[in-house]
Formats: C-alpha cells, sequence, structure tokens
C-alpha cells in the first residue's frame, strides 16, 4: 500500500506540476490579458494549453485511482506537494521567480503539514487495527 502511495502522488505530484507550469507558459504567450477575442485565439493557439488540459485530465483520474484506496484527510494533505513542486519548477524555469523567505517558509510549512498528518493517520490505523 505503501508503494501505491508514493508511486500515485509522485504521478499525481508530476502531472499537476506540468499542467500550473505549463498553463503559465500559455499565458505568457498569450500576454497582455485583454479579454477580448484576440487573446482567447492567442490562447487556443498555442500547444501550451493544451498540454496543461492533458495534465489536469491526468491529475483527476490519478486523483480520483487514490481517493479509492486512501483516506481523504491524508490524499488531500499530501496533494498539497504540488505546490512545493511548482515552486521549485517556477524558479528553475522562469527567470522572474526566485526562491525567496516567504516561499522557504511556506514549502516547510507545508511539508511539515504533511508529515504530520501522515504519522497521525499511521497512529489512527494502528489504533483501530488493536
Amino acid at each position: 500500500m505503501k508503494r501505491f502511495f508514493l508511486v500515485g502522488f509522485g504521478v499525481l505530484m508530476a502531472l499537476d506540476t506540468m499542467a500550473q507550469i505549463c498553463f503559465k507558459l500559455a499565458a505568457n504567450h498569450a500576454a497582455p490579458v485583454e479579454f477580448t477575442g484576440a487573446w482567447l485565439v492567442r490562447i487556443l493557439l498555442h500547444p501550451w494549453i493544451y498540454i496543461a488540459i492533458i495534465g489536469y485530465i491526468g491529475t483527476f483520474f490519478t486523483w480520483v485511482t487514490l481517493l479509492k484506496k486512501l483516506s481523504i484527510g491524508a490524499s488531500f494533505a499530501a496533494s498539497h506537494v504540488e505546490v512545493v513542486s511548482v515552486t521549485l519548477v517556477s524558479i528553475w524555469i522562469f527567470p522572474d521567480e526566485h526562491f525567496t523567505l516567504p516561499k522557504i517558509i511556506g514549502a516547510t510549512l507545508i511539508l511539515i503539514g504533511i508529515v504530520c498528518l501522515a504519522i497521525a493517520e499511521e497512529k489512527l490505523a494502528q489504533t483501530k487495527t488493536v
């Protein structure tokens, strides 16, 4: 079960990160945002938007599969690792993104929260089997 959990959330994180980065790339390509037909055409003509949509469809099916087997609390918490991965990939890909102290603190708090929930879920599971 742990292997399913690790692989599943790795896939979820990768797909969600890919989708969000591709949305950012599509938005950069279509700038400036003007809510006109021309802007919409610029968005729809860029391949990044379709890769993002495919990523979100993959994310949805991965998420549903994980929820069939895992508790909602731990699943929801662990799914937020993508906030950290998107931040790290953004810093690597986009020159205007920087690793700042608030980002470091936020990422650390997210990871600590996920670890705390995982420990709590494991203890809860142990008390149910006893």
